[in-house]
């Protein structure tokens, strides 16, 4: 079992997103998962021209040179790929659209509907894809702010063909870094609750219920 994280959020390991990576990565190292953490903050991506020689020259046949690629290499025979973000303006962070704008290199020049209708015209092959998770952090109390990033994650695993396996949303997420002392045994439970999520996911690739359940109310009344 191979999971690897990327991570969006611009304040890297001083983040409440990787507060939350961090202890479901732990669940899964425990469980027996090979775990690689990436960190867009510490990598130059640039932006993507729009040119799509990608799609001409091949998969991976970029034509701008800088960290992409060797993040991509990281992502190869993985069986889980985590994105990762905090909320900004009520969707993910810049920085990891940009990462995204980039993945086009690949991707097909086909649309969603032709896709559909070439694979409805051969037999499909065998062939085995990473499943997909969401993490996510933001500093309101309303889980309606994890709205368009939910909606998002669910385009990214439609486009990818990849099924999206888990979503985890933290709201109030400044008190994963600074934490008041009141709340302090709340946000331990809770991240033993997200390590139990990262075992879950590293041995069955799927959350139960119950676990599911008890990340969907947090560390604080709401």
């Amino acid at each position: 079992m191979k999971i690897v994280v990327i991570n969006g959020s611009p304040k890297g390991k001083a983040s409440n997103t990787y507060v939350m990576v961090n202890a479901f990565l732990k669940g899964a190292q425990e469980a027996g998962a090979e775990t690689i953490n990436i960190f867009l903050a510490e990598k130059e991506i640039k932006h993507c021209k729009g040119c799509h020689t990608c799609w001409t020259r091949g998969p991976g046949q970029c034509v701008i040179n800088d960290d992409m690629l060797g993040i991509l290499s990281h992502m190869g025979g993985v069986n889980i790929i985590v994105f990762a973000t905090p909320v900004y303006f009520s969707n993910i962070s810049g920085m990891l659209k940009v990462f995204m704008d980039r993945m086009t290199m690949i991707g097909s020049p086909h649309s969603q509907k032709d896709s559909q209708e070439k694979s409805n015209e051969i037999e499909p092959m065998e062939v085995q894809t990473p499943k997909l998770m969401m993490i996510s952090s933001c500093g309101f109390p309303d889980r309606d702010e994890f709205q368009v990033v939910s909606l998002w994650i669910k385009k990214v695993a439609q486009k990818m063909h990849m099924e999206l396996i888990g979503e985890i949303y933290a709201t109030q997420g400044k008190y994963l870094t600074s934490p008041p002392e009141e709340l302090q045994s709340e946000i331990n439970n809770y991240l033993l609750i997200l390590e139990e999520a990262g075992k879950e996911i590293a041995i069955g690739k799927e959350l139960s219920e119950a676990i599911d359940q008890k990340l969907m109310r947090g560390f604080v009344s709401e």
